[in-house]
């Protein structure tokens, strides 16, 4: 089984690959912010002389470990997104889909891009993640969602199983059967989870890092055992870790060695893991 991981400029990589070879692709690229996306690491120990006062009048110290943080701003995002999409597009197999993770800032623009590419019959879904977590502005309704685009490379034939993907509850279980509610519902194009906690153990202190248990339904639903998924902005390498436990080949592409540095921590017990322009052994 694959399991490749690259520290790469993903468009030469993407270049290199057989047309038709990939089941499933899923990309989050940056968002173009505009901002730097920065995440702190912090640890908080009891002792006497804390800078913190906490529970029960305890005091508390708190000592900065470390910080991961990337620039989030293109000039020219959709020419710097085109080429690569071009690419994802030759590289998917005629029964494959893409999925694309994106905010509300560039949404748009990019469905235009990507109704270009594959064709408007190929777009299947918009799904909507909604979280609640973090601040709230009160100048505006507060934007507490993404929007991950669906795309197929045939929309006669693709794969979708929507029997293998996690079930919801009915919000009115009186209105079916017991059967059904006990079951539950194939979820929505709304997904409600929770965003990665901050103190979690899923946590990896990398500054965009998405959920497992997105990347879980994306997997199951959109691809089979042992088939071969594509992340070619992996960062924290979330959808390696869905691919390791549920079966399937993986190639991951990054060209941070901040976001290497993450994977080979988090994939540090994995067997048969293939790293190519990065020593794994540097981060451990």
């Amino acid at each position: 089984m694959l399991r490749a991981i690259y520290l790469a400029d993903n468009l030469p990589l993407l270049k290199s690959l057989e047309s038709a070879s990939v089941d499933l692709i899923y990309v989050d690229p940056p968002f173009n912010t505009g901002r730097v996306q920065r995440h702190t690491r912090l640890v908080t120990r009891r002792v006497e002389s804390g800078d913190r006062t906490g529970f029960q009048g305890h005091r508390y110290a708190t000592e900065r470990i470390g910080e991961q943080s990337f620039p989030d701003s293109h000039d020219d995002y959709l020419g710097f997104l085109k080429p690569r999409l071009r690419e994802a597009h030759r590289v998917l197999s005629d029964t494959g889909t893409l999925y694309f993770h994106i905010d509300y800032r560039e949404v748009h623009y990019c469905k235009v891009l990507l109704d270009e590419i594959f064709g408007r019959a190929s777009f299947l879904n918009e799904v909507i993640w909604a979280y609640d977590y973090g601040a709230r502005t009160s100048r505006r309704w507060p934007p507490k969602h993404d929007n991950i685009l669906v795309y197929v490379k045939n929309p006669q034939h693709y794969t979708f199983n929507a029997d293998a993907v996690d079930r919801i509850p009915y919000m009115a279980p009186g209105l079916v059967s017991p059967e059904k509610a006990a079951r539950g519902k194939l979820p929505t194009d709304t997904w409600w989870h929770t965003i990665v906690p901050t103190s979690g153990k899923e946590r990896t202190g990398y500054p965009t890092q998405k959920p497992l248990g997105i990347l879980r339904r994306i997997v199951l639903a959109s691809s089979n055992p042992g088939d071969l998924v594509l992340d070619f902005f992996a960062g924290s390498g979330t959808t390696g870790a869905a691919c390791l436990e549920l079966g399937r080949s993986f190639i991951l592409v990054d060209q941070s060695p901040q976001a290497l540095g993450v994977m080979a921590k988090r994939f540090a017990e994995a067997e048969g893991i293939a790293w190519y322009g990065y020593d794994p052994a540097v981060a451990r």
